[in-house]
């Protein structure tokens, strides 16, 4: 399990000299000016000459030096102490033991790199220390307060089995910034955030990722993934405006939630399954433009510039199956299972490879290595445009849907395009249009009216018209004598008004039923 050290939230000195009653006392920075960014775990009232030993850390040391005037030795090795206790700054009131700022400490202090102010008129040290601990105490209860409603609100998202995506949006909700979920190859795997703000981080990830490590001052903030002495990704907050600490801790709550998730097994992907599988879904749809979606394909490890795209689909594989073969050729892409039955592949390709050739050997592959003769891969053709990917997807949906509704026995090659379903195919793929849909209906109303038409005239008038309007195999598939099916189809010529022994007819009728079986599929 992922352990963390809880980090109680500071004020930077800059902060501290920003306040209200720190300003009444005329604050000089007169030396450290470049490390005003320190935090402020305390403040701390000394006099003595040796109060580094007293110090843990983190304190800004208020004195007025009464004790150091005259000895410049002494001056020195004071500012040197605190450098060594690692002292936030150093607050020193002017008065009578100095009148004005001692060169020795302010040189002392910029050697070491320690915050030197001074205050130019009397200031009462009681007033500054209540005002800094009160501050620090208000802020360390909040943020505990902070951590333990994420907490309870991710272990409850958790225990009810609840996505990745919704325990991400949780956190995203709290730190007011978007959250990235990457593996150790800085690859994506799942986002949350306000969607343009989102779109921005992911736009250039493959650059800023590498800086997620670096400064957290700057924003970017992130915790490991991983446990049993293995990491295997992180979570990372992109542009965080509130104080370090506070992030850290907010990243640590998130990091543990996540490992737990993973660790029970919240859903049957992994979650770069999941992350394949919302994108070419998003795609799919076309809710999202695919301009849009750029951005988290090619954070997402997909090669986008200057490919050529290929949209298959395979029935009836196994997602992981498919994948391996992916990978055992060399092919980049995405894999995801969409619906039933129906697994997802978009091929980035080389411009000068030949994408028809490598497609045809993946298909092939496939059903070699799963042992599967009638492992069927539907294609659309090449795409030279990211903008045309999801038409591609969907057209290789519509194929795929056209093989499965593809009568047994009938040949077709393991990659299949639109023209090898033909008439079927293209009645698919308009099944939505609602001119095809009422031809579909107005065609065979008199069927579709009523209970006895679906439950015995439709099916045979389907088989009578499959089997190219044979009766004799249209009568042994139906287990009915001639004379019976002939007393079938008459009815069927009565309720649609029609000569099925006339071939335009028939057609007509043939398509009006393929596109209705296409609409009920």
């Amino acid at each position: 399990m992922l352990t963390t050290t809880t980090l109680e939230p500071a004020l930077s000195v800059r902060q501290v000299l920003g306040l209200e009653r720190v300003l009444a006392g005329e604050p000089e920075v007169v030396a450290g000016a470049g490390h005003l960014d320190r935090a402020v775990r305390w403040v701390h009232v000394a006099e003595a000459a040796d109060v580094g030993v007293m110090l843990s850390g983190g304190e800004m040391v208020l004195t007025t030096g009464v004790l150091l005037a005259g000895d410049e030795e002494a001056q020195a090795e004071y500012i040197r102490s605190l450098h060594r206790a690692e002292a936030a700054a150093v607050v020193l009131g002017l008065g009578r033991a100095f009148p004005s700022p001692p060169d020795v400490m302010r040189r002392a202090a910029e050697r070491c790199g320690l915050p030197m102010v001074v205050l130019h008129r009397p200031f009462p040290f009681a007033e500054l220390t209540e005002e800094v601990q009160s501050r620090l105490v208000r802020r360390k209860f909040a943020a505990v307060s902070l951590s333990e409603a994420v907490r309870t609100a991710l272990t409850g998202l958790i225990t009810s089995g609840a996505p990745l995506q919704l325990l991400l949006d949780e956190v995203a909700s709290h730190s007011a910034c978007p959250v990235v979920v990457t593996n150790l190859a800085h690859r994506v795997l799942a986002t949350s955030g306000e969607r343009s703000a989102v779109d921005d981080v992911l736009r250039d990830w493959e650059r800023i990722s590498r800086q997620a490590g670096g400064s957290e001052g700057d924003g970017w903030i992130r915790a490991e993934l991983g446990g049993r002495g293995e990491r295997w990704g992180r979570i990372v907050l992109c542009g965080y405006r509130g104080d370090v600490a506070t992030g850290r801790l907010l990243a640590d709550r998130a990091a543990e939630a996540l490992v737990l998730h993973r660790m029970l097994g919240g859903s049957v992907h992994t979650w770069e399954e999941q992350s394949a599988q919302s994108l070419l879904t998003d795609l799919v749809s076309g809710v999202v433009p695919a301009r849009q979606l750029l951005p988290r394909a090619r954070a997402a490890g997909l090669p986008v510039n200057r490919r050529t795209f290929v949209p298959l689909v395979v029935r009836d594989g196994e997602p992981a199956e498919v994948d391996r073969v992916l990978r055992l050729l060399g092919l980049p892409g995405l894999v995801a299972e969409l619906a039933d039955d129906a697994t997802a592949v978009l091929l980035s390709l080389a411009r000068d490879q030949d994408a028809k050739a490598l497609a045809a050997h993946f298909a092939l592959r496939l059903r070699t290595e799963t042992g599967e003769g009638r492992t069927v891969v539907a294609a659309a053709e090449a795409l030279a445009s990211w903008d045309d990917v999801p038409t591609g997807l969907r057209e290789a949906l519509h194929v795929a849907a056209a093989v499965a509704a593809t009568p047994a026995g009938q040949d077709l090659p393991v990659l299949v395009h639109l023209r090898d379903v033909r008439l079927r195919g293209l009645v698919r793929l308009l099944r939505d249009d609602p001119q095809v849909q009422a031809f579909a209906e107005r065609e065979l109303d008199g069927l579709l009216c009523g209970a006895e038409g679906e439950s015995e005239l439709l099916p045979v008038l389907r088989t009578y018209l499959a089997t190219g309007r044979n009766k004799s195999r249209t009568a042994q598939l139906h287990h009915v004598s001639r004379p019976a099916l002939y007393r079938r189809l008459e009815a069927i010529q009565t309720r649609l008004g029609l000569d099925l022994d006339d071939f335009e007819q028939a057609a007509s009728v043939h398509i009006a039923l393929l596109a209705h079986d296409a609409q009920q599929g």
